[in-house]
């Protein structure tokens, strides 16, 4: 082998290695996701997945239902926010959607409401089930808290930012609205939005309580992929729009076959492209 050729080769070695050395750098390191919705159980799933495939890669969940995720990113202590709604500060990058299901107790024959009436529900303007249909009985109002992303989309879509009333009661989780609203006497008053996975999940397993059908469309899977169901919100990842290896090498495996499936265990898939 002449001199030329050697060193040729050793050229070609040497940006080889750094080539696949730079693939494998793009999974590797340490990344923090933050939120405060009901997500946790998907979100936790697809960390320990991507972790698998990348074995130099780790990823802590931060989530408090009482925390700010948007500021804990735009503070650098996480990288990525999974939020209901985008911010222009920020870069986006949607997973799948998520019904908001408008939950009542099995015993409210309330047979369904309009978008409109949902807003006029929540914003106080309609006070007794009966103005609907249903029982003879005032509504009593489960909100949810400020911080979090399923209140934000909900208020945003029916257009009540800021109107609902602040004797509301307020209540976090989803499994804890659910028992409020079974507790709750009378059992037929209360109203509340919840996430259509867990209240899908909590109808099939028998708890009583109801999903209400909105502009004569049943809250189901293929209503919210394909839109038909129109109170529903995106799940979001945010980040800074500076390039982030890590973040952008997560955000693809979320989208890929296998992230897709796992974010379809509970929520919706996006569409096949």
């Amino acid at each position: 082998m002449t001199v030329g050729r050697f060193i040729i080769g050793l050229l070609v070695g040497v940006i080889f290695c750094v080539s696949h050395a730079d693939t494998f750098a793009q999974t590797a390191g340490s990344l923090v996701i933050a939120g405060n919705g009901p997500e946790q159980t998907t979100i936790e799933a697809l960390a320990r997945a991507f972790e698998r495939t990348n074995p130099r890669a780790y990823i802590d969940i931060l989530w408090d239902e009482n925390s700010k995720p948007l500021q804990l990113v735009t503070t650098g202590q996480a990288q990525i926010a999974v939020t209901g709604a985008e911010d222009p500060a920020l870069a986006a990058t949607q997973i799948g959607w998520d019904g908001i299901g408008i939950l009542v107790h099995l015993s409210n024959f309330t047979k369904e409401v309009t978008k409109q009436q949902v807003a006029d529900i929540f914003s106080g303007k309609i006070k007794e089930w009966s103005e609907l249909g249903g029982p003879e009985t005032k509504i009593l109002l489960i909100d949810r808290p400020r911080n979090q992303n399923v209140r934000e989309a909900f208020e945003t879509h029916l257009g009540i930012v800021g109107k609902i009333p602040d004797s509301t009661k307020v209540i976090g989780g989803d499994e804890v609205v659910m028992k409020t609203v079974v507790g709750t006497l009378p059992p037929l008053s209360a109203a509340a939005y919840i996430s259509l996975s867990t209240g899908l999940s909590a109808v099939s397993n028998g708890v009583a309580v109801r999903l209400l059908p909105l502009d004569k469309v049943e809250p189901e899977t293929p209503t919210v992929k394909d839109g038909r169901y129109s109170l529903r919100r995106p799940l979001l990842l945010l980040s800074k729009k500076e390039p982030n290896p890590l973040v952008e090498a997560f955000s693809k495996f979320a989208l890929s076959p296998p992230g897709q499936a796992i974010i379809g265990e509970i929520y919706v898939p996006m569409p096949n492209k």
